[in-house]
């Protein structure tokens, strides 16, 4: 885990990815080495001298064109050296040799210039995508109201930080609301769709006087924006949307789904998934609901723990198809530290998945202190970065 328990986890480079590294690094001097110790040690008729033209191709993969360039000449006075070893012998062959190398290294340094460029430009769409991060998904506090939280977020597109999962936290005058969610597809629509509904959530949490009205103000902001950009992609997009709200003086926890996988919640050794009697259909599905919302009250005393989640987790399968166990594996780690949990799932996830973890991932652990229920708001350390806008 990362030092500050709520931060996005990032998956440090691993020791194999380490040595896969310093190995592509040490290979083109590898060969030189074989192939001229293979030239001297074999009889004349022998050439291995000619495998000297893989050391700048390899180098080209890993080390800069300079470095190429250079790795390039040795292979080149690697080749002289066997010649000499032979007696001097510089016949066409060894020529022409020497000619093909060259026109290897120049190759060689060429593409290695060209891949230095392409990761200076990858470093940059690194560096955007960081800042759209924290604009739009910026780190939970660990501590709101009467609740702690520790989050885990991936999103699967390659060098991306971002996705179609979305999550808020937001300290209201009465406790605490929270919302979690995941878009419809993938790319920049569903960014552009999640950070419409994060605007939404953010403003209504503050004013509406239950769940259900932050529901409609939810649903009235995509349908508002339909209307005005339908030419935009995320303007087609829905979205499944869970909404929870804690009261500071009752051992309790309301929950609103519109479509979204039910949380699951941990009293002591006790593991169950919350059952919606009425779930509602998603946000922003093109078909007419007339049904009202319905909110589940769930028991949520000192101690107890829910565990929010996107499809990212509850579909993830492994190889035989077979959906990943997340009740029996909260059950397992019920004495685990709250701070330890997001990353044992991240870890359990990427073992089970049969391809990795290939799809947006987001789970947000909620635990309630020892205050609930007291009538007493727990006190809020100040922090960069707090969602209370």
């Amino acid at each position: 885990m990362p030092a500050d328990p709520t931060a996005h986890p990032r998956r440090a480079p691993t020791g194999h990815a380490e040595f896969r590294y310093l190995l592509g690094r040490a290979l083109p001097f590898l060969v030189i080495v074989l192939a001229t110790l293979a030239d001297v040690l074999t009889p004349p008729g022998e050439r291995f001298d000619r495998l000297l033209v893989a050391a700048p191709a390899l180098a080209a993969a890993t080390w800069s064109a300079r470095g190429t360039a250079a790795i390039g000449a040795l292979a080149m006075a690697a080749t002289g050296f066997t010649a000499a070893a032979r007696g001097g012998d510089l016949h066409p062959a060894l020529l022409g040799n020497e000619v093909v190398l060259s026109v290897v290294v120049l190759a060689a340094a060429v593409s290695a210039r060209l891949r230095e460029r392409r990761e200076t430009e990858l470093r940059q769409v690194g560096a955007v995508a960081e800042a759209a991060q924290s604009a739009l998904l910026r780190p939970l506090p660990p501590r709101l109201g009467t609740v702690d939280l520790r989050l885990l977020y991936e999103a699967s597109a390659a060098c991306a930080h971002v996705g179609g999962d979305f999550y808020k936290a937001l300290e209201v005058r009465d406790g605490v609301r929270i919302m979690i969610g995941d878009v419809q597809g993938k790319g920049l629509p569903a960014v552009e769709a999640a950070s419409l509904l994060l605007g939404s959530f953010r403003e209504a949490a503050y004013t509406a006087p239950d769940l259900p009205a932050i529901a409609r103000r939810l649903e009235a902001s995509m349908a508002r924006y339909a209307r005005r950009a339908p030419e935009s992609e995320a303007a087609d997009r829905f979205s499944t949307v869970l909404l929870a709200e804690i009261p500071d003086d009752r051992p309790v926890i309301r929950l609103l789904s519109c479509g979204h996988p039910a949380p699951v919640v941990q009293r002591g050794g006790t593991v169950e998934t919350v059952e919606f009697s009425a779930p509602s259909v998603p946000v922003h599905l093109p078909v007419p609901v007339d049904e009202p919302f319905t909110v589940e009250e769930v028991p949520f005393g000192p101690g107890d723990r829910l565990l929010m989640f996107t499809d990212g987790v509850s579909e993830t399968r492994d190889e035989n198809g077979a959906f990943y166990p997340l009740e029996r594996r909260l059950r397992a780690w019920a004495d685990e530290p709250a701070d330890r949990i997001p990353e044992l799932l991240r870890e359990d996830l990427d073992r089970f998945a049969a391809h990795g973890l290939d799809d947006d991932t987001t789970a947000l652990l909620v635990v309630r202190d020892g205050r609930a229920g007291t009538g007493r708001r727990a006190p809020s350390p100040p922090l960069a970065g707090s969602l209370r806008t």
